[in-house]
């Protein structure tokens, strides 16, 4: 293999005359550009990355850290940003929350693991931080973005959709429809976007003065077996364990999807008996049976404008950054409607 000294010895300059041709940085005639150019095309020879690295203090890789690889959020967000990275020649080291301890050690110590690979910039998405760490992150390592959550004091290190406006939009989707007796699988509890989308859920509902009654609320992690076991729940709490909700409205799709497939084996069927709306369009939220109304939530554009920005950050670039991702409504067939007049129009 050809190393840049033998390209300089053929183009019959020094090396370090070489090394300022091939970068572009520095100043050499144009006559030895030519030489060593030629030389090495001659060669085959190919600068090694290891030593640009060195040289430029870069390592031309982004780190990532998600909770999860698997599940359809983190996986599109994980795709949005190496479809980026790989079209301007950037790399991608990705770390999860594996690991002993609790949800917000696991994210720590995968921040950490990115740190010590010497990433150029860091994309983060933990609903387990706490603003805390997340200001911590900002002062030891300040080429961070922030994924899916708000840190106060930060803003422009920080890319979400606005979770609230999402979860109104649910609200009036159902309301839209005629439906007044509703239910809702809500996420985990301590995840900022979860409290925030059924906040505005909840808000939206009263504007119409509809409440959802407590038996009617269930928790389900944003986990299929979880959102499964928690239709049941309240599906048995109606008289004679049928549900006394015409509509659900889960936090996510996979939820809502658990939560079809459930009330199929009791015999209530979707959606004539019990419309099903979920949240974030994942790709296969249309190939479902019903197929799932759903709210879309753009992480692959949230994702990608992340990245763009930290991109910047990190090589000096101006890549194009968008700051709004309105979420919409994926009408499908898995929400009908109910048995009252719609109280306002479809969003």
């Amino acid at each position: 293999m050809s190393t840049i000294k033998d390209v300089a010895r053929l183009a019959g300059v020094g090396v370090g005359t070489a090394s300022r041709a091939l970068s572009g940085k520095g100043s050499v005639s144009d006559d030895a550009a030519d030489r060593v150019r030629a030389a090495a095309g001659r060669l085959g020879y190919r600068p090694s990355s290891i030593a640009q690295a060195l040289s430029l203090q870069r390592s031309g890789a982004i780190g990532v850290y998600v909770p999860l690889f698997d599940g359809a959020f983190y996986s599109e967000m994980l795709g949005s940003i190496d479809r980026v990275l790989r079209v301007h020649g950037r790399h991608m080291i990705a770390a999860n929350g594996c690991g002993d301890g609790s949800p917000r050690q696991k994210a720590l110590d995968g921040i950490e693991f990115l740190v010590g690979r010497d990433c150029d910039g860091l994309l983060v998405a933990s609903n387990s931080l706490t603003d805390d760490d997340c200001v911590e992150l900002f002062r030891r390592f300040p080429r961070v973005v922030v994924l899916n959550r708000d840190v106060p004091g930060h803003a422009q290190a920080c890319f979400s959709v606005d979770h609230e406006v999402a979860g109104r939009l649910a609200a009036r989707a159902l309301v839209s429809q005629g439906h007044r007796d509703i239910a809702a699988i809500e996420g985990p509890p301590d995840a900022p976007d979860n409290r925030a989308r059924m906040r505005g859920f909840f808000a939206e509902l009263a504007a119409f003065g509809i409440a959802v009654r407590p038996e009617h609320r269930g928790e389900g992690g944003f986990r299929f077996s979880l959102g499964a076991a928690a239709a049941r729940a309240l599906a048995a709490a109606g008289p004679g364990g049928r549900p006394a909700f015409t509509a659900l409205f889960a936090a996510n799709d996979l939820m809502a999807m658990a939560a079809v497939s459930a009330l199929g084996e009791l015999g209530i069927r979707v959606p004539q008996d019990v419309s099903v709306i979920g949240y974030d369009d994942s790709r296969f939220a249309g190939y479902t049976s019903p197929p799932l109304t759903t709210v879309h939530v753009p992480i692959d554009a949230v994702s990608a404008s992340a990245c763009r920005l930290l991109l910047n950050a990190c090589y000096d670039s101006e890549l194009p950054v968008e700051r709004s991702f309105p979420s919409t409504v994926a009408w499908r067939g898995s929400v009908i409607h109910g048995p009252h007049p719609p109280l306002c129009t479809r969003p």
